[in-house]
């Protein structure tokens, strides 16, 4: 399962995104997933420590990408077991 976690600009801190990711991994096991993945830009540092703080370990490294805009960036592939 591939899963993407966004919370508006100025409202983190609040548990939203702890609260989205409990109902994400119990939908996931409901579901009969094994883990979820997530892949996140490596200059994206919110992102980044938001997955690893959830228990999301680095699975693999996605070099170069082309964004939309044309921007070429790493990105991180992160994994979590369910």
């Amino acid at each position: 399962m591939d899963v993407a976690t966004f919370v508006r600009l100025g409202e983190t801190g609040f548990g939203i995104g702890s609260a989205l990711f409990e109902q994400t991994k119990r939908a996931a096991r409901d579901l009969g997933y094994g883990h979820i993945h997530a892949i996140i830009r490596a200059d994206n540092q919110g992102g980044l420590a938001y997955y690893q703080s959830r228990g999301f370990e680095d699975f693999r490294r996605l070099p170069n990408c082309t964004l939309a805009d044309g921007t070429r960036v790493d990105k991180i592939w992160k994994r979590f077991e369910l």
